[in-house]
């Protein structure tokens, strides 16, 4: 299971090659990579304003009727099959909050709004708790540091970091309807509790010692409406439950599918990246793409698992951007173009259960 096999049909042992590969390029670029990427991919920057909002509704849509039919239906099958599908379908629709914090201003009007209103908000996790958080894993003097949120050296902890890992991202609803519903309120008459509540729970972070610095200017904005409007949504749930307008069966549903979709999202981070920068030091552009993981086709399921694009993670990293509609487009011309001896191949993994099975195996000290 550790080998891959890359263009060519050469098969090598992935995990003893790739490691070795990302410390040789830790302290600098491979500049004909890059200047590959950025040459045969030009004209993929362009967001598709149809493709972004059919498929964005089209999710949300057929997530909300799965999830009411789970919620209200009849027939004790009917209803778990249409909670897994709600589960798939609004993890698709949510997945859109990465697309929006790297949307420049203006290309898609109003996307951000109706994308909050209908997914972010109700789901507790609006995009403020991703834009101006997300930008600083991208950055090159941030990533892989303590100063990036989005990242945690899983490779080197303990074997036992792995399913708290897991445990504490697929229960963050809860504790995202707790910031919302009480932290929030409190926060608006407490300096000393505000501060705390910008700073360390107000971003979809998985590192725990990343501060989140006050927002400004329209940034400041956006983050006053969404979580009025998340502490609203929040007492609004309070309210029906303690009125008896949702019965609390429904509503344990309604979480129990903000949970599987939040567990899902935490399964696909744990395997988006290696994780072996223990350092803390800066890495080059290429030793973050070396760091990251691809799952390109013909498999399918990664589909499921890592919607909008992000099966294209290393892709990602290494042309932020270029909007998820085009990822595949990219990746296809890459690898047409690029010898066999590229560094581009090397991120390439087949499915979820090796780059499970590899982080595991990094964590018990098993890896070769």
């Amino acid at each position: 299971m550790n080998e891959t096999t890359y263009p060519g049909g050469v098969a090598r042992d992935a995990r003893t090659e790739d490691t070795n590969v990302r410390r040789a390029m830790r302290s600098g670029d491979d500049k004909a990579l890059l200047k590959a990427a950025a040459q045969l991919t030009r004209g993929l920057n362009t967001p598709n304003p149809t493709i972004f909002w059919l498929d964005m509704l089209g999710s949300a849509l057929l997530g909300y009727a799965a999830l009411a039919f789970a919620m209200f239906g009849e027939g004790t099958g009917l209803r778990i099959g249409a909670g897994l599908l709600a589960v798939l379908a609004l993890y698709r629709a949510g997945s859109f909050i990465h697309e929006i914090s790297h949307i420049k201003k203006g290309d898609l009007p109003y996307f951000r709004l109706v994308w909050n209103a209908l997914v972010g908000v109700p789901l507790f996790a609006p995009s403020f708790m991703y834009e101006g958080v997300h930008n600083q894993h991208h950055a090159k003097t941030k990533y892989g540091t303590k100063d990036d949120p989005e990242y945690l050296p899983l490779a080197s902890m303990k074997p036992w970091s792995l399913p708290i890992f897991m445990i504490g991202g697929t229960l963050a609803p809860f504790l995202l309807f707790f910031r919302f519903a009480i932290l929030a309120p409190i926060s608006f008459v407490s300096k000393r509790v505000r501060d705390e509540v910008v700073g360390r729970y107000s971003g979809l972070q998985i590192n725990p010692e990343f501060r989140r610095e006050r927002p400004v200017g329209d940034a400041a904005r956006q983050f006053t409406y969404q979580e009025v409007a998340a502490f609203a949504w929040s007492w609004i749930l309070i309210a029906a439950l303690v009125g008896g307008v949702l019965p609390l069966g429904a509503f344990a549903i309604f979480m129990g599918v903000a949970c599987g979709l939040m567990g899902l999202n935490q399964l696909r981070t744990m395997v988006a990246h290696f994780w072996e920068n223990d350092t803390q030091e800066p890495m080059s552009v290429t030793a973050q793409y070396l760091d990251s993981v691809n799952v390109p086709p013909p498999g399918l399921l990664p589909a499921l698992w890592a919607p909008v694009g992000l099966r294209y993670h290393a892709l990602h990293h290494l042309l932020p951007g270029v909007p998820y509609h085009n990822l595949g487009e990219a990746h296809r011309r890459l690898v047409a173009e690029l010898e066999d001896s590229s560094l581009y191949h090397r991120t390439s993994r087949r499915g979820l259960w090796t780059l499970v099975s590899h982080l595991a195996s990094a964590t018990t000290g098993k890896r070769a």
